[in-house]
C-alpha cells in the first residue's frame, strides 16, 4: 500500500498567500491556494522583486527585447534596470530551493510568469500590446536550476485537468524525491516505477515502454546515471495530459484482474461505468471507487500497490480524478 506523505513544500509567489508585495502594496490572495492546496503543502513564499530590494510600493517594470535575452526594466522610470539582479536571485534561490516538490508561479509577472508573459520592443510601452513570448526571469532561473520540478501558475489552477495534471505531478515527484532519501539501487527502482505503471500508461504508452525498457536495465549500468535518465524521462511523460481514452484503457486493464472472479452482472455494471466515463458521463473516480470495492473483495497484491487507484490520501484529499 502507498505509505502516506508528509511535509511537502511548494515555493509560490508571495502576492498568492496574501502578502501586500505588488508595485502598489496591494496582493493576489488566492484563496483556493491558501484555503485548499495550504491544508495539505507547505508554502515558501518568494517575491523576487523585494528579494531584490525594490521594496513596496516601487515602480513598475516589464520585459523588453528577445525572448531569448530580455531585459526587466522600467515601465516609467527609463533608467531603471533589474535584469542582472533578478536572474542573480534567482540563481541564489535557485540553489536554496532545493528541496521544494513543486512551485506556483504568478501569471504574466515579469519576474515570476512561468509563461507567455507580455515581451516588448522597448522601453516606455504601456498598457496593452507587446507579444506574449516571454519568460519571467526569476521564474526562468528555477526552472533552468529544476527541470524536473513541477511548475504552474495560479490561474491555470483553475483548470480541473491541469491541476489535477500538476497535483499528480507534486506528488510523484515528492515520491521521487523520498526515494533519493535512501541509498538507490536497482531493486528500489524497479519498485518504484512498478508502484506507477498505471499512472505513466493513462499518460503515454510510448513513455511506458520505454521507461520499462530503461528499468529492464537496472543492475547492467550505473545507477545514478540510470536514475537521473529515468526520472527526466518520467516527469517529462507524467507533464503529458492524460486523456480520456487513455483512462479508459488503463480501467479496462485494470478490470481484466478481476475477470476470473465477478459474475456477468458485476462485470456489466463496471463496463457500463467505464463507458459512462469514456462519454464523460461520470467522472473517473466512480468506475474507480467500484473497482477498488471488488478489489477488497479479490486482493491483488499488484493492484494494491498501484498510485493510480491507491494515491497518498492527500492526493486522494486535493485530486479531482475527472
Amino acid at each position: 500500500m502507498t505509505t502516506p506523505t508528509t511535509h511537502i513544500r511548494i515555493g509560490i509567489s508571495s502576492c498568492l498567500v496574501g502578502q501586500p508585495v505588488r508595485f502598489d502594496g496591494n496582493h493576489k490572495h488566492d484563496h483556493y491556494i491558501t484555503g485548499t492546496l495550504g491544508t495539505v503543502f507547505e508554502f515558501v513564499p518568494v517575491c523576487p522583486e523585494v528579494g531584490i530590494g525594490l521594496g513596496t510600493p516601487r515602480p513598475t517594470i516589464h520585459l523588453v527585447g528577445a525572448a531569448e535575452t530580455p531585459r526587466a526594466v522600467g515601465v516609467k522610470v527609463a533608467d531603471l534596470d533589474v535584469t542582472d539582479k533578478l536572474v542573480r536571485y534567482g540563481q541564489r534561490m535557485a540553489g536554496k530551493l532545493s528541496d521544494l516538490s513543486g512551485y506556483i508561479f504568478k501569471s504574466k509577472s515579469p519576474s515570476c510568469g512561468m509563461e507567455r508573459v507580455r515581451l516588448y520592443d522597448g522601453p516606455g510601452h504601456k498598457g496593452g500590446g507587446g507579444s506574449k513570448q516571454g519568460v519571467g526571469l526569476y521564474a526562468r532561473e528555477i526552472m533552468q536550476a529544476h527541470p524536473l520540478l513541477p511548475v504552474e501558475e495560479e490561474g491555470r489552477l483553475g483548470d480541473p485537468l491541469l491541476r489535477d495534471n500538476f497535483l499528480e505531478c507534486v506528488f510523484t515527484y515528492h515520491r521521487w524525491q523520498q526515494l533519493n532519501t535512501q541509498r538507490l539501487t536497482p531493486k528500489r527502482l524497479v519498485e518504484f516505477h512498478t508502484r506507477h505503471k498505471l499512472s505513466i500508461m493513462a499518460h503515454s504508452t510510448e513513455q511506458y515502454r520505454a521507461l520499462g525498457q530503461l528499468v529492464a536495465t537496472a543492475g547492467t549500468r550505473p545507477i545514478r546515471e540510470l536514475t537521473d535518465e529515468y526520472a527526466a524521462l518520467l516527469m517529462q511523460t507524467l507533464r503529458r495530459r492524460a486523456t480520456t481514452r487513455r483512462h479508459t484503457n488503463v480501467l479496462m486493464h485494470i478490470l481484466g484482474y478481476l475477470k476470473k472472479n465477478l459474475s456477468s452482472v458485476d462485470k456489466q455494471e463496471l463496463l457500463e461505468l467505464i463507458e459512462g466515463y469514456r462519454l464523460d458521463r461520470v467522472p473517473r473516480i466512480v468506475p474507480i471507487t467500484l473497482l477498488k470495492h471488488h478489489f477488497r473483495n479479490y486482493p491483488n497484491a499488484y493492484i494494491a500497490d498501484q498510485t493510480y487507484l491507491n494515491p497518498d490520501p492527500l492526493e486522494l484529499k486535493l485530486r479531482s480524478f475527472y
